[in-house]
């Protein structure tokens, strides 16, 4: 199931969607537009009621009445609250991806492109912390599905870090499962902050994260150097 990332945030279009509707006349929205606003409103009810209540105890009653819309309606675009669940998953990867490889295409060094990519991760973390916390936080308790996605969401973006071992001075030495450690710390950090009710001061996390993820490349100096924004450390 696909989301649009040129529609914008999923808050954005939820909060949108009730308000777009064609001006008097025969202007009829495509389907295609409607069924996509109708999903990114039921996933960001789904969003909003896990971070009250615990995805366990979300029910699909819950979400329609939050989401304002026809219990049918739910069942229309997904089969149960696990479906729902996993779209929400499946669309915060691919919009997070998406940003941090934008973020990442406008600089030139990979030292860079790691702090511009992880400043565009943890800016869109920020910017919808309740989509955050049930793909991240809640994914570990919401049954084997959930937690293949949440395996899969640090997979794919295992191939932007393993970039770096081409800038390394010991790259074919590293471990080959480096990568995968290096993303499942920077989610666990992430995962402490939105617990503690922090999701919207993650942005201040930036420096210790970009040092985290360069240190096992470049050295403890240069990734902090280049943590802190130095040309210096800049290089491959």
């Amino acid at each position: 199931m696909e989301f649009k990332s040129a529609m914008g945030t999923l808050a954005f279009v939820a909060d949108q969607a009730p308000t777009m509707r064609p001006p008097p006349g025969r202007h009829p929205l495509p389907k295609e537009f409607i069924a996509q606003h109708q999903r990114a409103r039921i996933i960001s009810a789904l969003a909003e009621e896990t971070v009250e209540k615990g995805y366990r105890a979300v029910t699909v009653a819950d979400i329609v009445r939050r989401a304002g819309i026809a219990r049918n309606t739910f069942y229309e675009n997904f089969s149960s609250k696990e479906d729902c669940f996993l779209a929400a998953s499946e669309f915060a990867v691919k919009e997070a991806l998406r940003r941090v490889v934008d973020a990442a295409s406008k600089v030139d060094s990979w030292p860079a492109r790691v702090n511009s990519g992880l400043s565009a991760f943890l800016h869109y973390v920020a910017s919808e912390p309740a989509l955050a916390r049930t793909c991240i936080v809640e994914a570990l308790s919401a049954g084997p599905a959930a937690v293949d996605r949440y395996e899969r969401s640090i997979q794919a973006f295992v191939p932007l870090f393993r970039l770096g071992r081409k800038v390394s001075p010991h790259g074919e030495e590293l471990p080959g499962t480096l990568e995968e450690t290096i993303i499942g710390g920077i989610f666990w950090i992430i995962y402490q902050r939105i617990i503690m009710g922090q999701a919207e001061q993650i942005e201040e996390l930036l420096p210790e994260l970009v040092e985290f993820s360069l240190t096992p490349y470049l050295g403890a100096e240069a990734a902090k150097r280049a943590a802190a924004g130095q040309p210096e450390a800049a290089g491959g």
